[in-house]
């Protein structure tokens, strides 16, 4: 029922298409939800959606590649796939090293076979040519990992060159065949890779680290500097390997993720034994029983035992929450208590848990404010750097008469400084390790741009039904609007049984209470019809009136159940039943009237109940400056009771859709940066036009996933405080990783032109800047405990 707040919340699946600012990066940057499927098992499952179209015709391929740890690959494929026919976008996802590409080509050989050309090696994860999905076993889980051989290389490599540097300062000649020898073979064992990537970057004319990096390395060999090249060539090799391992904590936080709901489950046979199958393969409506320790393998409802959940991988909620018959469980939560039996309501691919690693993972792709200026630095950086060189080593020996070998020297040492590995690895991994923490607080952040905007909000509106209030009401007052007709209580139950049959068509709150009223209140009266046991009569022709309520025919006569904007606008609200409402609304209760097409019949009143957190939540936004509002349908009356019961003095009631909408774009003209909270469709206009949309009810809802920027998974609006502070520490963090990574360039840049700074002083400050941005950033995934 439309009649007060909220119509059909859950009923349909709009479009959330934000028109603000912040979603500017989409096209370039999401990792759109298609491909990936997240089912764990020795065979990978084939998800639905893989085979939908994609838009403007075309087809997409997600490849998983392990190779691709930096923009510097980014931009390598960029550059490689920007003139090839076909290829319509591409999204890249560093942190998951998979790269999203949209194409109107036959199959996706060729792509394929211009990665491989790229040294990079693809794993097919998706093709929506084939409607297929999945990894090999090896693959799936995008586990980095260094072979054994590769480390005992760097161990060969490692010592080479330091013998190299030990005999020619021994023997004092570094051009010796000697330390020639040992330089090559750290090279050779080394720095191979890197060598290899710089020939393809140049291939390629792209300017990245490998080939600067490679350029100094040989540099350095032709102007008699061997242990020199050789050392740094190590010390590369040994940096990428360490930021390597330190970029694989972040992926850590997602693969901890997918590895809460077991690959197992305890599902009853046909022949009514218990047997134990892989989680994939369950299918719905199986009744899978949990014994206590054990965690919950896949979404459903309890169907008989109970027991109490820890549900904090889900919802972040600090307390265990009691389970019985009739409740719902989510995938990866722990059972600590008793054992229940429950039935499935989603697969694996589509529990609360996939959804929530899908919109982690996703994401990941959408680059903050912040990544997008490095990137965007970068661009410019490199050629800049690289011309500098270029003059330092011509121009002084040129116009002083110097002589060439000092100059040539601090010219490769400008290009290993050059290296904006850090500056560039540093914001991906920052936003990675905030959300991840996010995730395991119940907070379902969709894009690093929300991560780090949400601290510009300065004024904040919330819906009131299901926001500040639980959300379930109950019926308080049945008042007849013209209690004096001498048959007054069959009247009473008669309009009650009406009120009843059309409540039954709706799920909204006020709704259910009506029902459950009637429901617990039956009297003789109220005689069962052939088909409905609960004495409901059937409706005809049942339509919503969004926003005022619902209408429908009963026995052959138009009756409404709406709010009291719908009596106004029905233009049958006397001055006798404005006091009647006013008399219950001025309490703080909801008033909903039945109607007939030309009369106001019957008055039913309800009251919902104050989230124990709203207090608190609105304190603490209060504290930090930020204005809060309510944006209610339903009556001013109530709005302005609720508001006072958490601490709001703007509350607004009796608002449609359009009139929420509105106050949004109002706010947005007076305060900058707004959010909004809601629960529902009613609140997905005003949810897409704020500038960050917050959902309540995200676990196990899917509408709420897909409508907001930020979901509460438990309901807690303490959670929006949360994230408003940990949106300031990402944006500090992202700071200090600029200034360091840009401070120590400088600092070595000025080191270099003295002629202070050596090749290999310069890698090291190159590796030290990379390893000190990357632990800094890390340190968010702590950031919420």
């Amino acid at each position: 029922m439309a009649s007060c707040e909220h119509d059909h919340k859950h009923d349909e699946k709009p479009e959330h298409a934000h028109s603000h600012e912040a979603q500017g990066d989409h096209a370039c940057n999401d990792s759109h939800d298609h491909g990936h499927s997240h089912a764990h098992g020795p065979a990978p499952v084939a998800v639905p959606f893989l085979s939908a179209q994609m838009p403007n015709g075309s087809a997409e391929a997600v490849f998983l590649i392990q190779k691709m740890d930096c923009p510097t690959e980014e931009k390598l494929i960029r550059d490689r796939f920007k003139s090839m026919a076909g290829i319509v976008g591409m999204q890249f996802n560093l942190i998951q090293r998979e790269l999203t590409v949209q194409h109107h080509l036959d199959s996706v050989a060729t792509i394929i076979s211009s990665l491989k050309a790229l040294d990079l090696d693809p794993a097919l994860k998706s093709d929506t040519l084939t409607g297929t999905a999945g990894l090999s076993a090896e693959l799936g889980d995008g586990v980095f990992k260094i072979a054994r051989s590769k480390w005992l290389l760097m161990a060969v490599s490692g010592v080479a060159a330091i013998g190299s540097e030990v005999v020619a300062w021994t023997d004092g000649n570094e051009t010796s065949w000697l330390v020639i020898g040992l330089a090559l073979l750290a090279i050779l064992t080394g720095g191979l890779d890197t060598l290899k990537k710089g020939w393809i970057a140049l291939k390629n004319l792209s300017l990245n680290m490998n080939f600067l990096m490679s350029l100094a390395v040989i540099g350095a060999a032709i102007i008699g500097q061997w242990p020199e090249a050789a050392v740094v060539i190590f010390l590369f090799a040994l940096a990428e390997m360490i930021e390597a391992l330190s970029l694989d904590r972040a992926r850590n936080a997602i693969k901890g993720l997918m590895a809460m709901a077991p690959d197992r489950a305890t599902v009853q046979a046909a022949s009514g034994e218990w047997i134990e199958v892989v989680t994939a393969q369950v299918v719905m409506a199986a009744l899978v029983r949990v014994r206590p320790g054990e965690r919950v393998p896949l979404d459903g409802i309890v169907m008989d035992g109970q027991t109490t959940i820890n549900q904090a991988p889900i919802t972040g909620e600090s307390m265990p929450v009691v389970k019985q018959p009739g409740d719902q469980v989510f995938a990866g939560t722990i059972n600590e208590r008793g054992a229940f039996d429950y039935r499935v309501t989603a697969l694996q691919a589509n529990s609360t848990l996939s959804r929530i690693i899908k919109s982690v993972q996703q994401a990941q792709g959408q680059r903050a404010p912040t990544q997008r200026f490095v990137d965007q630095f970068a661009q410019y950086y490199i050629p800049a750097v690289v011309l500098m060189a270029v003059l330092v080593a011509v121009l002084p020996p040129l116009v002083l008469g110097t002589g060439f070998y000092p100059w040539l020297y601090k010219a490769l040492v400008l290009l290993v400084i050059a290296c904006p590995c850090a500056l560039v690895i540093s914001t991906p991994v920052t936003v990675v390790s905030g959300l991840a923490a996010a995730a395991k607080h119940g907070l379902l952040i969709k894009g690093g741009v929300y991560l780090e905007m949400g601290r510009k909000i300065t004024a904040l509106a919330l819906d009131k039904t299901g926001t500040l209030t639980i959300g379930k009401p109950a019926v308080t007052d049945i008042q007849l609007v013209q209690p004096e007709d001498p048959i007054e209580v069959a009247r009473l139950m008669g309009y009650r049984r009406l009120a009843a049959s059309l409540s039954h068509r709706s799920d909204h709150p006020v709704s259910t209470a009506v029902g459950v009223h009637w429901r617990a209140n039956r009297g003789q009266s109220a005689e069962p019809t052939n088909n409905d046991a609960a004495g409901l009569i059937d409706v005809s022709d049942f339509a919503a009136l969004t926003g005022l309520g619902v209408k429908g025919r009963i026995n052959g006569q138009l009756f409404y159940l709406g709010n009291h904007r719908m009596v106004h606008d029905m233009a049958i609200c006397s001055a006798a039943l404005e006091a009647q409402l006013e008399a219950l609304e001025v309490q703080g209760k909801t008033t909903i009237v039945l109607c007939s097409a030309t009369a106001p019949l019957l008055i039913l009143a309800v009251a919902d109940t104050v989230r124990d957190t709203s207090v608190e939540a609105i304190a603490q936004l209060r504290a930090m400056g930020i204005t809060a509002l309510i944006l209610t349908g339903d009556n001013p009356h109530t709005a302005q009771a609720i508001g006072a019961k958490v601490g709001i003095t703007d509350a607004r009631g009796n608002l449609l859709p359009e009139d929420k909408l509105n106050a949004i774009n109002e706010l947005v003209r007076r305060h900058g940066y707004v959010g909004m909270v809601g629960d529902g469709i009613n609140d997905a206009p005003a949810l897409a036009k704020a500038n960050i949309g917050f959902a309540m009810g995200a676990a196990g809802t899917d509408t709420a996933l897909e409508t907001a920027d930020v979901a509460l998974m438990d309901d807690d609006l303490r959670k929006i405080p949360d994230f408003i502070r940990l949106s300031k520490k990402t944006h500090n963090v992202l700071m200090q990783n600029i200034v360091l990574a840009l401070g120590i360039k400088a600092i070595f840049l000025v080191l270099a032109l003295s002629g202070e700074a050596t090749l290999w002083m310069a890698v090291f400050a190159d590796m030290g800047a990379s390893l000190l941005v990357v632990f800094n950033g890390l340190r968010l995934l702590r950031a919420l405990r």
